[in-house]
């Protein structure tokens, strides 16, 4: 009879190469018990990751350079607990009045590019890893692109973008949001751009570069898809399903 607890699992090499939960052995006819207070650490780090609520002063301060207007969705009124904008997914998507009125003032010029940054489902992403991919995308797109002011959104969904950038008379627009949380990644953000948004826009409308985050594609990388797409867009005049990210290939010219 062996005198291991825990008996070696052949797969255990495998572990190395990827965060998904494999070869996690066994005690008896359960899990170890390291195992277990791992998923439920894991598990909790999700929830922690969709119910805290975004720092905008802290993330503001740390954006620097960009003039930058914070503004709700729907979903944000008598919402201290995130339950509204967890059940009604169709709040986070319009503005709240107010916001949308102080949009409509901005909007006396037509901007190329209209960056929205949402809290999503992971404010932790969006803390961590929005103003450093800003500060990379700034570098790569100089100033070829005319830029309205930062917006920063919460309980923000991905189409929320649509009213913002069509409020705002801008041509193309790219919202940075907390993506849902995994068991292995709750701080993953994803990066939306639709050209011509407006109100109706849906999912096929837009391309997602997604997974940015330390242990996924990093600020440099992500930069350039979305610098790629984004001169892509303009000169193709659409984006979404039509527009296929062939980033690897040559860069494209700004219009």
């Amino acid at each position: 009879m062996s005198d291991e607890l825990v008996p070696p699992d052949p797969w255990t090499a495998w572990r190395r190469h990827t965060p998904a939960r494999i070869a996690l052995g066994r005690s008896g006819v359960s899990l170890p018990t390291a195992e277990l207070l791992a998923f439920g650490a894991a598990h909790a780090a999700a929830r922690d990751a969709i119910h805290t609520q975004l720092d905008v002063d802290a993330l503001v301060a740390e954006l620097g350079g960009w003039r930058c207007v914070a503004v709700t969705s729907q979903a944000a009124q008598d919402d201290a607990t995130r339950q509204t904008y967890l059940r009604r997914p169709d709040l986070g998507r319009r503005l709240a009045e107010d916001s949308a009125q102080a949009l409509t003032r901005l909007s006396h010029s037509a901007p190329d590019v209209a960056f929205v940054i949402g809290d999503g489902l992971s404010s932790l992403a969006v803390q961590r890893h929005a103003a450093p991919l800003l500060a990379a995308l700034r570098d790569l797109l100089g100033d070829r692109y005319t830029l309205a002011p930062l917006v920063v959104a919460t309980q923000a969904r991905v189409a929320l973008a649509d009213e913002i950038g069509e409020r705002l008379n801008a041509t193309l627009s790219v919202m940075l949001i907390g993506e849902r949380p995994g068991l292995s990644s709750p701080d993953s953000l994803g990066a939306y751009l639709t050209f011509a948004p407006k109100v109706g826009r849906t999912d096929a409308d837009r391309n997602c570069v997604s997974n940015i985050r330390a242990a996924g594609l990093g600020y440099d990388e992500a930069a350039e898809r979305l610098c790629w797409l984004i001169a892509a867009a303009f000169e193709r005049r659409l984006s979404g399903v039509r527009l296929k990210d062939e980033s690897g290939g040559p860069v494209l010219d700004a219009p």
